[in-house]
């Protein structure tokens, strides 16, 4: 492994800073100034500024996000981050894909790059369950667009999944499933129907769900829900 790539894995910092604490002469392999470039074997000894670094085992965590928060690990803007909802010695993790600051619900935030591509990258095709309120009614019949695919601005959406769980003459509620996940997309689909979304909430990733995780609230991913994870 490339040093630069095995500090950040330590969490001492990101790739690049890594790389100007090289080239300072502040990294050492087996007693040897290391070089940028230079590659980590198993065994060797790795130290910054003389203290031993070693590679931490990954975290996961789900996250019940609540409205108000974005998935970044900074805002330039100020806003506070689903970052602020975990603990501060958490280290140096991330949140995988996104919820936008008015959507709530499932997050997945993790150390782990691997886990993190499998589940973000299109070709997989991992399954996301929203819980979508929108104003007023609408039929089962009335949803075929959005089950079929619909112009969101120049893109033409996947196939979905879709069905109406509670309506009423105020608003309907619909459990709308999809297999991508550009910004916005399913406000953008529903205002491409005419219709407007008062709720965003992210249910389920496959079949892992909120199940007893209040708004804010966290946990640990158990080992066989990340195996669980990795295989969808």
């Amino acid at each position: 492994m490339r040093i630069n790539k095995f500090l950040a894995a330590c969490g001492v910092a990101s790739r690049r800073e890594c790389d100007k604490l090289i080239e300072s002469g502040s990294v050492c392999i087996n007693g040897k100034t290391a070089q940028i470039g230079a590659d980590v074997a198993d065994g060797d000894s790795v130290t910054v500024n003389g203290n031993a670094v070693n590679v931490k085992k990954n975290e996961y965590y789900l996250l019940n996000k609540p409205k108000g928060y974005i998935c970044s690990v900074k805002d330039e803007k100020g806003r506070k981050t689903v970052l602020d909802l975990m603990p501060q010695d958490t280290g140096r993790i991330y949140p995988v894909g996104r919820l936008d600051f008015d959507s709530e619900g499932l997050i997945i935030l993790t150390t782990d790059g691997e886990l993190a591509q499998h589940l973000t990258h299109p070709s997989n095709e991992v399954p996301k369950t929203y819980l979508v309120k929108i104003e007023g009614t609408i039929t089962e019949a009335g949803l075929n667009p959005i089950r079929s695919g619909v112009d969101i601005g120049g893109y033409v959406t996947k196939k979905c999944k879709a069905h109406i769980v509670e309506t009423n003459k105020e608003y309907t509620k619909i459990h709308v499933t999809i297999t991508e996940g550009k910004n916005r997309e399913i406000r953008k689909m529903f205002e491409a129907i005419g219709k407007q979304v008062t709720l965003l909430k992210r249910i389920k990733i496959g079949e892992l769900t909120l199940r007893g995780l209040d708004r804010g609230a966290y946990r640990k991913l158990s080992k066989q829900e990340i195996a669980y994870l990795l295989s969808i």
